[in-house]
């Protein structure tokens, strides 16, 4: 492909064209080896999810025991978001993942052998459900954290991507793929995903890369508070993640696709498999052009944009009563909320010095976990007072209403020009210094596995 138009003044700013530059992640085995482990571990978690759900389903046909397992997953996650950003900060990041890891494919075991045996019940699935919560507590922070720490600065908004799309491709094809071995049976579903968890724990476990100093500070609620206390006092961070947290608490339609399914577009359950894959192949398809053709321009103006946009579809969504045209505008929907995704997890990372990330990216977490979880609880209570096309129709408002205010409210965000701070506004933005940083000689030796 020739690129004749940019190499004038891309070139002589030390700006790579797009497909150059998409081969200098390749260049990266350590963020390669990252990827393929987050897409065996969500995989596996995807499919566990299916698993635990259909096996309690068998065996209570309790609808309340079905919503037990969820929020025993969550609130784990609630309790240690301070002490996991904690540990992610002070411990290496890689082992933190590889155990975390091997927690949960012990966990996948425990499910095998007590369904062959057949003394799995409802007391031991929710238990372990609130074991895969507290593993999943110490996953996520690590996990977002340790991404800055495998490529160049200038390549990471390129690699969170790559890494949303692997993710995306777990969340539509680890489901499927859990419903394709229960043919098999229970057992070999839990089986696979002890394999592919203790996969992904000797390639987290095998990770290489600069190892930057730990977090010194000895134990303390200090220490523990630390990233609230950084959040707080970064308007930019601050902005980002809770415009996430309003516009997915208030836009969601997740939790009501079985209404629209059975009693708006009269499609059933092959239907309803289509309309909650939808968001996640317009994520994906996003992800993956994001991953080609960064963002370079104008972030904070796309990241509201891109909210705003998700706000009308759900507005489109929730007045349609075509399925195909409902189709369409949740995967517009989930290519909308990707851009957003994509912009604040660069900003929440590039902001955040190393020795911070763990923390920031607990927090950052939670609000995730609760935009999604309290999210499907507005959609229920206020459907049950206006139906589910007023509880969508007011949520898409909301959406847009928040995405107004935010504006508002934190200025500099809006007016963000690139995703790196101090970059100057009339200079070309991405993947500037990516050669200076080749050249410069590493502050650290790298670490081994054993190191």
């Amino acid at each position: 492909m020739k690129h004749a138009d940019r190499t004038g003044s891309d070139r002589g700013a030390g700006v790579a064209p797009p497909d150059e530059a998409a081969w200098r992640l390749r260049e990266h085995p350590a963020f390669l080896r990252f990827w393929w482990a987050r897409l065996a571990a969500t995989t596996a978690n995807q499919m566990l999810m299916v698993a635990v759900g259909w096996q309690m389903y068998e065996l209570t046909s309790s609808a309340w025991d079905l919503g037990l397992v969820g929020l025993l997953q969550f609130l784990p996650a609630l309790a240690l978001v301070l002490v996991a950003g904690h540990v992610a900060d002070r411990f290496e990041r890689r082992r933190v993942l590889a155990l975390c890891m091997a927690v949960q494919a012990a966990i996948a075991l425990v499910l095998v052998l007590s369904t062959l045996q057949g003394w799995a019940g409802r007391g031991l699935l929710l238990g372990l459900s609130v074991a895969i919560g507290a593993a999943k507590a110490f996953q996520m922070p690590a996990q977002q954290a340790i991404v800055p720490l495998l490529v160049p600065e200038a390549l990471l908004p390129r690699a969170l991507a790559l890494s949303s799309a692997g993710m995306q491709v777990a969340i539509i094809g680890g489901p499927a793929l859990g419903g394709f071995l229960f043919a098999a049976g229970t057992a070999t579903v839990y089986a696979v995903c002890t394999l592919a968890f203790a996969a992904a724990c000797v390639l987290f476990a095998g990770l290489r890369h600069a190892s930057p100093a730990l977090a010194k500070e000895p134990p303390s609620l200090a220490a523990v508070l630390a990233g609230v206390h950084f959040i707080r006092h970064r308007p930019v961070v601050l902005g980002a993640i809770s415009l996430d947290l309003f516009a997915v608490l208030l836009g969601g339609a997740t939790a009501l696709l079985p209404i629209f399914a059975r009693d708006v577009l009269h499609v059933g359950a092959w239907g309803l498999g289509l309309l909650r894959a939808a968001p996640a192949v317009g994520a994906l398809a996003m992800s993956a052009w994001l991953s080609w053709r960064p963002l370079r321009r104008r972030v904070g103006a796309r990241m509201f944009a891109a909210v705003a946009l998700y706000g009308l579809c759900m507005l489109a969504f929730g007045l349609s009563t075509s399925f195909w045209l409902s189709l369409a505008v949740l995967a517009l929907s989930g290519a909308a909320d990707m851009v957003s995704v994509v912009v604040r997890q660069s900003l929440v990372q590039l902001e955040t010095p190393n020795h911070m990330r763990g923390r920031v990216s607990a927090v950052n977490s939670i609000f995730i976990g609760a935009s999604n979880q309290l999210g499907e609880f507005e959609s229920g209570a206020t459907a049950a007072v206006l139906g589910p096309v007023g509880s969508v129709l007011l949520g898409g408002v909301g959406t847009l209403a928040v995405a107004a205010l935010w504006m508002r409210l934190f200025p500099a965000l809006a007016r963000r020009e690139t995703l790196r701070s101090g970059e100057g506004q009339d200079a070309p933005a991405p993947e500037v210094g990516v050669a200076a940083a080749q050249e410069k000689p590493a502050p650290e030796a790298p670490s081994g596995p054993g190191g």
